[in-house]
């Protein structure tokens, strides 16, 4: 599952988005990604897009 979860994130998906989309909490979403050892971005990062430039 963590392994999943963090190629989904890489490819773009947010936190918030993978719990939703697991049944799993935000912060446990989180924690299991970090103990994958995600690269998390900065804050909004995945929705700003070229558009805030």
């Amino acid at each position: 599952m963590a392994a999943e979860l963090k190629a989904r994130f890489e490819a773009g998906a947010s936190i918030r988005s993978l719990a939703e989309d697991t049944g799993r909490s935000y912060g446990g979403v989180h924690r299991q990604s970090a103990d994958a050892e995600v690269a998390f971005r900065s804050h909004g990062d995945a929705t700003r897009g070229d558009a805030a430039s």
